[in-house]
């Protein structure tokens, strides 16, 4: 539904509760799913109307949705099954339990187990977890709260929560406005009008009260018949005899279409209904896109064209011939299906669209909103290479285009596709351009051809084989489709849609080629390559924009799209009929957008809708599963399978791509992480198919787990194994298995050079000034180092035959890098007093500046030459943490020594905003776009939230300290890759707070092995993991779900023996005592996800990975290891802690 229709649906509840239609409004709040009354929901509960209640919920979600709806659910129907029992109802109570909690049994039988068992007892109260139980009053308001909590972090109550403003009675008000409108249209104007309906558009009776003019209907045989097209002959590019020829073979392909395609105008239905009579033989019927001078038969002297007709003809004919299909039943399984998380790929901008390879199963296309085309290989989780955009040839454009291409909005990518053979890619542009490059190898796309195809923007590309020959298909807004060869020669231009092309679908039947197009007037065409026109005028689902596929076999062909409405639609059509087949069910809300889907294994579908991907059997209507993918997937996510279907890129709200894969998928992907570079050279490289396993029977089934915004579950009769732990626990059982299986991680203790992969950046040690800050640059080929002097260093790593991506390896040693002016990154420190100094940095998105401070100015240095561009911000107060805006890099977010934030525009160079609400210095910033808030944090041990667009405070916090430990020292902040969830890092702990709701998660803090103070603490680029180090020298690392332990990387392993014995350290079981030398910083490659590095209190700066062999950190640790949930109490810390009290001190001044 369009966002209009939408506002027409506020509007219509506005009127009818002002008319006191309360059953009404309600009814349609229900049915329309835009407004969630949550005044009328809670009157329900208080009321104990429970049919009413979940019969209300259901137009907003279902039980299966996502674990936020389960749990509402759940504490509903608890609620009701309890007050069963307090009436000592056993048969009412007994009704509840098996017709409404039985589904959640699937979830935790436990649970079930005991709620069963409350039966058993005189008073349920008699059981301890409801011994607190108190009346149903009270006990319905309890409830109450934890429903409207759930609500609220709900994802699929946003925006459903809150009535829009509107000035009372607004929708008489739009039709009085009207109604004058029309008033002043008449004629014949009269003064004060009597307007008595609605139903028809006002006029003023004219003053002789001449009656209006009866409408005239024609009868088809009052219409004259056309004039003859002319013969083709050899005019075209294509010979003839192959027109002829695809003509004859393609009968059943197009006949249906045009015999069922709905009468839409009066030309269409007397031409379908002349077709229905005897013709004579050269004499044929045809939809046309518009009405021609005349209409009715069309005569073809051409024998072969005339041959082509009788092939369309919708009335039945001796001479059609059918091709049926025998498709074999594979076995298969909802394993198949890739559901599993196994990375996140960061691109950096928006995607628009992605195409796998059709041979090499793990490299991806890439085109985005800024115009930019990007080729990675998810197999090494690499980009190989990207292609900015540009015009390669402005003066080849038409004159037009080269008027608007610089002043007109930047230039975004619709559309990215491999050719068949994947020797060629292809893409189309938001203005006139498509690019065509040629591939012959990692990291040499090679630029082929540029044409300036349409007026307007190209909206969708293909690559097709007419006459056995590659051409490059294309449709845009000005409402053509065209061919191209590869030489940039216009082969074919199709006319006939009257609103612009929204996609087109090449195909083959019988070495026939035909194209299908679709518009966004929600008209579908069919096409042969010649110059006769369209064979095809059908109304898709919706009459808006629609995208058709084939199944890889090629044969079933589907449609997906959205209508106007917001409505959208997946479908089969029966090619031999043009008519749906069947139409499938599982679309649960009013899309904004136009959903996308794709096919795969000639079995599945896959669309993405709701911030999730759901999936479809070809054969069976119903949903067969979903996924949020682990959440942070876009609204309308982007999918694209590789030609296996083991693997399925989706796109995120944070302008990233996750790979989903299934087992099959995961080892393709730890096959193509094992093999040499080299090895993935050759572009037509197909690996072995695998086959997929069999089930029998099976059921459709829904495996969507919902993890952004965890809510606390209620105190009555929920434990620690309820349906939320059970719930994600069955689905990361189920991922690690899939992955764990492939090959089984052991590292938990990594205690020996030989066990991981390290390398030292050259030049790095100094004994004298330690490493303050550390940054990956964001192409991922370089390390930045901030000195506790003030000193910035740069290592980057050279792109050769031993490194091709370029990019940060442990595997080999980079270049301490420097501008040939020899110009050094130094920040002014003059009467600064080094000692007492907190060193800050922050690096633009596209690497060319960085800016920084260490107790003086602000510096913004180039990059690339290393000169100060300008400095900005003089002491007092000196700057302490530095932040770009995440969508403007001209507005700087500065923490403040006097515990303020600045809000800089570098631009104007001037303080625009001014935030107070610590008590100490600021120690770190992070935004969330998603949110549109700052989270900041400071020395005082707070966490302040701030929206973005005015700069007011929200919400303050302090962060929960272990028992026994001060809140000094500095506080850390970074955003997960969803925007919501946040780490906080501390001396005495890691945690993970619900920026939502501000609520904490998890909490970690030192004990056994570790347990020394946290030095520091990030999140891995894919946000799966959390590196933090510590005062003794070791590294943990955590899984970032639960903060669990996965893996200890011991200082023995990384550290030479002159830090560990020089200095008294202890390298005995890879521990150390009293260390001099332990790691400050720690950093996290932008794209590797098991890479890390780590700045020293001496200078240095190590690389470090997983040793080749196993590819990454080690597994969760058996047992709880410190996963706290909100307020647990936890393990008591090793008296060793104290030890390093005094090192810790030290850290949080750097």
């Amino acid at each position: 539904m369009s966002s209009l229709s939408r506002e027409l649906v506020f509007l219509i509840l506005q009127f009818l509760e002002e008319e006191k239609f309360k059953e009404s409004v309600h009814k349609l709040e229900q049915e329309s799913g835009f407004f969630f009354n949550m005044k009328i929901f809670e009157e329900k509960v208080h009321a104990g109307e429970w049919d009413e209640v979940e019969k209300y919920l259901s137009g907003f979600t279902k039980v299966d949705d996502n674990r936020y709806s389960m749990k509402i659910y759940f504490e509903i129907r608890k609620q009701k099954y309890l007050e069963a029992l307090d009436r000592q109802d056993k048969a009412k109570a007994v009704d509840i339990l098996v017709n409404d909690l039985k589904v959640f049994s699937t979830f935790n039988e436990d649970l079930y187990k005991e709620i069963t068992q409350l039966l058993t007892l005189r008073n349920f109260r008699e059981n301890e977890q409801l011994s607190k139980y108190g009346d149903t009053k009270t006990a319905r308001s309890i409830m109450l709260l934890e429903l409207k909590k759930l609500i609220e972090a709900n994802p699929l109550f946003r925006e459903k929560l809150v009535f829009p403003t509107l000035k009372s009675s607004r929708l008489r008000t739009l039709i009085n406005q009207s109604l004058n409108w029309q008033h002043q249209l008449c004629k014949n104007p009269r003064p004060n009008p009597d307007i008595k309906t609605l139903f028809t558009d006002h006029t003023c009776t004219p003053p002789n009260g001449a009656l209006a003019p009866t409408p005239v209907n024609l009868t088809p045989a009052a219409v004259a018949k056309p004039a003859p097209y002319t013969s083709l002959g050899a005019h075209g590019p294509f010979p003839p005899t192959a027109a002829a020829a695809a003509a004859v073979a393609n009968a059943n392909t197009l006949a249906g279409w045009m015999a069922n395609a709905a009468a839409s105008s009066s030309i269409q239905a007397a031409v379908v209904t002349a077709s229905s009579l005897p013709a004579a033989s050269n004499q044929v019927s045809i939809l046309k896109r518009s009405a021609p001078a005349t209409l009715g038969m069309m005569e073809y002297p051409n024998a072969e064209h005339e041959q082509l007709m009788k092939r369309l003809r919708p009335s039945q004919s001796v001479e059609e011939v059918t091709y049926p299909t025998v498709r074999q039943q594979a076995s298969w399984s909802i394993d198949d299906l890739p559901r599993n998380v196994a990375f996140t790929l960061h691109q950096g901008s928006s995607v628009m669209s992605l195409d796998f390879h059709p041979s090499h199963h793990t490299l991806l296309l890439v085109g985005c909103n800024n115009g930019d085309i990007t080729l990675w290989e998810a197999g090494i989780r690499e980009k190989l290479c990207t292609k900015p955009f540009k015009i390669w040839e402005i003066q080849a454009c038409t004159l037009s285009f080269q008027a608007s291409a610089t002043k007109d909005a930047p230039f975004s990518v619709t559309r990215v596709t491999w050719s068949p053979d994947g020797t060629f890619c292809g893409a189309a542009f938001s203005k006139h351009l498509i690019h065509l490059y040629a591939y012959t190898g990692p990291n040499d796309l090679r630029s082929h051809l540029e044409i300036d195809a349409h007026a307007g923007g190209v909206n969708d590309i293909a690559f097709a084989h007419p006459n056995k020959q590659l051409c490059v298909v294309t449709c845009g807004d000005d409402k053509l489709i065209k061919v191209w060869d590869l030489n940039g020669r216009k082969l074919f231009n199709f006319e006939g849609h009257e609103a612009p092309v929204y996609s087109i679908c090449p195909h083959q039947k019988e070495n026939i080629q035909f194209l299908f197009s679709t518009a966004v007037d929600g008209k579908i065409k069919a096409w042969l390559y010649d110059n006769v026109g369209s064979r095809v005028d059908y109304d898709a689902p919706g009459h808006w924009c629609t995208t058709m596929l084939y199944s890889a076999d090629g044969s079933r062909l589907f449609s997906c799209g959205t209508g106007k409405d917001g409505d959208s639609f997946l479908v089969e059509w029966n090619e031999s009929e043009g008519a749906i087949k069947r139409t499938y069910t599982g679309f649960r809300k009013k899309s904004t957008g136009v959903v996308q889907f794709d096919t795969t294994q000639n079995h599945f579908l896959a669309v993405g809708e709701d911030n999730q991907i759901k999936f479809w059997d070809m054969d069976n209507i119903n949903i067969l599963a979903t996924t949020d993918a682990d959440g942070g997937l876009a609204n309308l996510p982007r999918l694209r399978f590789n030609k296996e279907g083991n693997l399925l890129a989706v796109t995120t709200a944070d302008n990233g791509i996750k790979i989903l894969a299934n087992s099959n998928g995961m080892r393709s992907l730890r096959a193509a992480d094992a093999t040499p570079f080299e090895a993935l050279r050759s572009p037509l490289e197909v690996p072995a198919k695998a086959s997929a396993s069999s089930v029998a029977n099976i059921a459709p089934v829904s495996c969507k787990v919902e993890r952004s915004s965890p809510v606390r579950p209620s105190p009555i009769l929920v434990r620690q194994n309820s349906i939320d732990s059970m719930s994600r626990s069955m689905e990361k059982a189920r991922a690690l298995d899939d992955v764990d299986k492939i090959k089984p991680c052991q590292l938990t203790e990594i205690v020996d050079p030989t066990q991981c992969r390290m390398v030292t950046m050259p030049e790095s040690t100094d004994g004298t000034n330690k490493v303050a800050r550390l940054l990956y640059t964001n192409s991922g080929i370089g390390i930045l180092a901030l000195a506790s002097n003030g000193t910035q260093r740069l290592w980057k790593w050279a792109r050769n035959d031993q490194n091709p991506s370029g990019k940060a390896t442990a595997s080999i040693t980079p270049q301490h890098w420097k501008p040939n002016s020899g110009l050094l990154m130094n920040n002014d420190v003059t009467g600064v007093l080094l000692e007492e100094v907190v060193p800050c940095i922050a690096l633009s998105k596209n690497d060319s500046y960085v800016m920084s401070a260490a107790g003086g100015k602000v510096s913004l240095f180039n990059m690339t030459t290393f000169k100060v561009m300008t400095t900005f911000m003089s002491p007092p107060p000196a700057s302490t943490f530095l932040a770009f805006h995440p969508q403007d890099n001209n507005i700087i977010a500065i923490g403040m020594e006097d515990s303020t934030i600045h809000i800089y525009n570098v631009r104007v160079d001037e303080v625009k905003s001014k935030l107070k609400g610590h008590q100490k210095r600021i120690t770190g910033l992070a935004f969330s776009t998603n949110l549109n808030v700052l989270v900041s944090s400071g020395a005082d041990a707070q966490l302040c939230i701030w929206n973005i667009d005015t700069w007011e405070r929200r919400k303050s916090v302090s962060i929960q300290m272990p028992a026994g430990k001060a809140s000094t020292g500095d506080t850390r902040v970074q955003f997960h890759s969803d925007q919501v969830r946040l780490l906080v890092s501390h001396k005495t702990q890691i945690a993970i707070y619900d920026v939502a709701k501000m609520e904490r998660i998890h909490q970690w803090v030192p004990q056994n092995a570790l347990s020394a103070p946290i030095s520091c603490a990030t999140y891995s680029c894919n946000s799966q993991l959390v590196f933090a180090s510590f005062c003794d020298g070791n590294v943990g690392i955590f899984d970032a779900d639960t903060l669990r332990l996965r893996c200890r990387v011991a200082p023995s392993a990384y550290m030479s023996q002159a830090a560990l014995t020089g200095n008294g350290c202890g390298g005995g079981g890879g521990g150390a005592r009293n260390p001099c030398v332990y790691p400050v910083v720690v950093a996290a490659h932008p794209q590797e996800p098991n890479q890390f590095a780590v700045g020293l209190t001496d200078g240095g700066i190590k690389v470090i990975e997983p040793a080749e062999s196993e590819g990454k950190w080690g597994i969760l640790a058996p047992g709880d290891n410190g996963l706290l949930l909100n307020g647990g109490r936890p393990p008591s810390s090793s008296s060793a802690a104290s030890n390093h009290a005094a090192a810790a001190d030290q850290v949080q001044r750097l």
